[in-house]
């Protein structure tokens, strides 16, 4: 059995998506240092404590408090309860300032869409929470509640990429009069009139994606943690990028093939492009089938990779 396997097995929190594809694209050195910025299940910063030596450092960052109960017992990692979007400062607090790579594995957990409690899915009936810090910050219900029809509107089209959210706004702005909308499944109720019976799953996990997008600001820290990226990255430095949906894939295609998220590649005077990434990854590397049948929650990934020049 592959190595990826075994570590694969020991995991109820999350199966680590794409393993051995992201350690063979990360070209993990035994004395290099890394960064996982979404440690989650561990199942990622695992496989790369194995490739690391005694010299090895690996600085695992995650912004959800469950995750500390999956801190590997390794004095080469460094556990950082941070949202990745600071993951400059946080690294110069504890004296680094260049990394060999740096790995992001994007997007929800297992354990946030099986523990209902957390509001993350619509199939059962939870508080409609979906927060990945829950210390602080707004919920699903207090924007479902609280923010007009068109911010709704704008919400559901810009994250969801859903199409007549004037509809879904004013569905749940109708249901929000009667009475609020705390669960998740208040919230499937008032959006039933608009929900499409044919592909209803599809409809609410987008509309849900959309309210998780938003509650956790999800596309700022994904843009301020590439721009950061290629600041603490050393020459030949890896960034390993595996995403989940169309909007977090256009940002990090954009941001490997000219150094900013909107894809605008700058020329210097004799008309040549200036870029900071040689791109690895020519097309996105996607699960194999195999994988896709262990684990099906890894359908929708894509795997971009670039080395930063030097």
């Amino acid at each position: 059995m592959p190595h990826g396997q075994e570590v694969e097995s020991e995991y109820t929190y999350h199966n680590p998506v794409l393993l051995e594809e992201s350690m063979e694209a990360l070209k993990v050195r035994p004395d290099g240092c890394y960064a996982d910025l979404t440690f989650g299940g561990g199942g990622h910063s695992r496989r790369i404590l194995s490739l690391l030596g005694e010299g090895g450092r690996l600085y695992g960052f995650d912004r959800d408090a469950d995750t500390r109960a999956n801190i590997p017992d390794d004095k080469r990692f460094n556990y950082i309860e941070s949202d990745f979007r600071f993951m400059r400062g946080a690294l110069r607090l504890r004296g680094v300032t260049q990394l060999d790579g740096v790995l992001a594995d994007l997007g929800v957990s297992s354990h946030h869409f099986d523990e209902t409690s957390r509001g993350f899915s619509f199939r059962g009936d939870a508080p409609l929470d979906m927060r990945m810090n829950r210390r602080g910050g707004g919920t699903a219900a207090d924007i479902v509640n609280n923010a007009s029809p068109d911010d709704l509107a704008r919400i559901f089209a810009q994250w969801g990429e859903l199409e007549t959210t004037w509809k879904i706004a004013g569905a749940i702005e109708r249901a929000r009069k009667v009475r609020p909308i705390t669960t998740t499944a208040q919230l499937v109720e008032a959006v039933a009139p608009c929900t499409p019976k044919k592909d209803e799953s599809k409809f609410l996990t987008k509309l849900f994606q959309a309210l998780r997008i938003e509650v956790n600001g999800e596309i700022d820290a994904l843009r301020m943690m590439l721009e950061q990226s290629l600041k603490v990255l050393r020459p030949g430095g890896r960034l390993v990028v595996i995403s989940y949906h169309s909007i977090e894939d256009r940002l990090v295609k954009n941001f490997m093939r000219s150094g900013n998220v909107e894809g605008y590649v700058e020329k210097d005077f004799y008309g040549r492009s200036e870029v900071p990434f040689d791109i690895v990854t020519r097309k996105a590397v996607v699960p194999s089938d195999e994988e896709l049948a262990r684990n099906p929650r890894s359908r929708s990934a894509k795997m971009r990779v670039a080395a930063k020049k030097g």
